[in-house]
């Protein structure tokens, strides 16, 4: 429910989130999942927010920063998340709203989080995975969290499903979150015009899609404009969506392999769709299983993360791809 019209209600989301430190996205986050903050609106219906909200998000910060669940502690008073956080040691919190780049202290923070985000897989705990990725995105950012921390879950996960100690609902109720969060993790400020731009997605009989949509939100950070597909779309389908895109990029995830030749014709006939001047990336970890064919068609097979911010980086440059030589 909208609240009444407060004349102290003078601040923009964008202002709120520069001074209490929360990214507008998380504040959003807290206010629709957890009623953090409930913000009137303006004549427009703009979202305005109060001194006293601007305060309770910066204790909410400093708390989550502690390691306390936003779920638990998002409707606290002032004086109850005062009174929590003297219990604190009086030093500042470990870790800067402001990220700097990873570091070995960080890669740390990420293992840790890794161990409780799987024992919450395990017990099947979806509430107390959420938390914990919502924790770990304010104290890591998006792209540690995806490389250091949803990279090496997701890996476990499978090898413990493979091992028999999980099954696959257990996966699946994973990705639901991960998926559930991507309003979060995107980069949602506006594209330089100029901006180049990318489709993403996987081929036909490729139906896990978190790949692709990690990728999507990397690229979107390093600056491209992306067009996110969703999965298992045939060659024709990626073709047609790269013509009414302009796209310069095709960035594919490939995340199992099979024998049945499939992968390989559609990697073949995509490639002569889109054409030379259209860079096809392929990524995933069962990418290499398809080397021979990814060799042959010219296509730009994606190492790890560090070598896509490179692709991305080179590919963004005028005369990019006949310039790619990562």
């Amino acid at each position: 429910m909208t609240k009444p019209k407060d004349n102290s209600a003078n601040y923009l989301i964008s202002t709120v989130a520069k001074r209490s430190g929360v990214k507008s996205e998380l504040v959003r986050a807290w206010e629709r999942r957890y009623q953090a903050v409930t913000p009137s609106r303006t004549a427009g219906g703009h979202r305005v927010y109060t001194d006293q909200d601007i305060a309770r998000l910066k204790l909410l910060n400093q708390a989550t920063n502690y390691g306390h669940s936003i779920s638990q502690i998002a409707r606290l008073s002032l004086d109850e998340l005062n009174t929590l956080l003297k219990k604190e040691p009086n030093v500042a919190p470990q870790i800067p709203i402001s990220l700097p780049p990873v570091t070995s202290d960080r890669r740390y923070l990420a293992e840790d989080y890794v161990e409780k985000c799987y024992a919450a897989v395990l017990i099947f705990d979806a509430k107390a995975l959420e938390s914990h990725f919502e924790n770990a995105i304010v104290e890591l950012g998006t792209e540690a969290f995806i490389e250091h921390l949803l990279t090496p879950l997701l890996t476990q996960i499978g090898e413990r499903w493979r091992a028999g100690e999980l099954r696959p609902v257990h996966e699946h109720m994973t990705s639901s979150i991960i998926r559930s969060l991507t309003y979060i993790l995107r980069n949602n400020n506006p594209c330089s015009p100029d901006a180049p731009t990318m489709t993403v997605t996987t081929p036909i009989g490729q139906l896990h899609e978190l790949g692709a949509l990690l990728a999507s939100i990397i690229a979107e950070l390093k600056g491209w404009k992306v067009t996110y597909l969703g999965a298992n779309l045939p060659a024709e389908e990626i073709a047609a969506a790269v013509k009414f895109t302009h796209a310069r990029a095709v960035t594919l995830s490939i995340s199992f392999s099979t024998d049945d030749h499939i992968v390989a014709k559609e990697l073949r006939r995509l490639k002569k769709l889109i054409g030379p001047q259209v860079a096809l990336i392929v990524g995933g970890r069962s990418a290499g299983h398809y080397q021979a064919v990814l060799d042959e068609v010219g296509v730009l097979h994606v190492k790890n993360y560090d070598h896509f911010r490179q692709l991305l980086e080179q590919l963004g440059k005028p005369g990019h791809y006949q310039e790619t030589t990562v």
